[in-house]
């Protein structure tokens, strides 16, 4: 019996209406008025402009929140699955042990020093008023004018990209997950993040064949790739 590890990104989720990160009405071409996206996906900005991070997250994240699952999220409920999405959705099509490597927008923790796993908490969306947003969020996170306090404060519950992988975020069993494949699937990513490249390091070195689906698919050193030019949607349906 085979051990297929299957390892998504935002392309799954795009039938659901939620936009890919690199695509002309992407995650990271849109900013805030004084900021780049890379600029505001940073616990820096978190920490000394919060009020300008939780506007910036709520916008581009928490407004997709009910969006519902397609045809992709339930075809993966069964599977060995490592998602790069934050959005819940593999979850809401009924995976109970799929890994969120990046976080989910459901969840927020306390504001902690990394490393330690904390405790996860279901984000108060449904408070937020957005007439009042900044306030209203700062408000609900627990944020003074002096910024965030430790293990007082609330922290979305997302990998940020100046943090690092911890079993918060459940890299130990992710990396066990890849060791442990005899083949690996990567669907809807642009291998531009580090836990793509973590896996393909992996496949290389224990020479685990790979699939790659994805319309415009990264090309890939690997001695044992399959390359699918197709969507997700596509390819669960051929």
């Amino acid at each position: 019996m085979t051990n297929t590890l299957y390892v998504t990104g935002a392309g799954v989720s795009s039938a659901s209406g939620i936009p890919t990160f690199r695509g002309e009405d992407g995650f990271w071409t849109i900013g805030s008025n004084n900021y780049t996206p890379q600029e505001m996906a940073t616990r820096a900005m978190y920490q000394h402009n919060p009020a300008e991070f939780l506007a910036w997250y709520y916008t581009r994240f928490v407004t997709y929140r009910n969006h519902g699952p397609n045809k992709a999220h339930y075809w993966l409920a069964d599977k060995n699955l490592i998602t790069q999405n934050i959005d819940g959705l593999d979850g809401k099509a009924g995976n109970q042990h799929y890994i969120s490597i990046h976080g989910r927008i459901d969840h927020v923790t306390r504001y902690h020093e990394q490393g330690p796993v904390v405790e996860r908490f279901n984000a108060p969306w449904q408070d937020v008023d957005e007439q009042n947003l900044k306030t209203s969020l700062l408000d609900i996170f627990k944020i003074s004018k002096h910024g965030p306090e430790l293990n007082v404060s609330l922290k979305p519950y997302v990998l940020l990209f100046d943090e690092f992988y911890t079993d918060l975020y459940q890299i130990t069993e992710a990396q066990n997950r890849m060791y442990n494949a005899d083949k690996m699937v990567f669907i809807g990513t642009s291998f531009s993040v580090n836990i793509t490249q973590m896996a393909l390091e992996v496949a290389r070195q224990n020479a685990i064949p790979i699939e790659i689906v994805d319309p415009n698919p990264a090309h890939v050193l690997h001695s044992d790739v399959t390359y699918h030019q197709m969507t997700a949607l596509e390819y669960i349906e051929k």
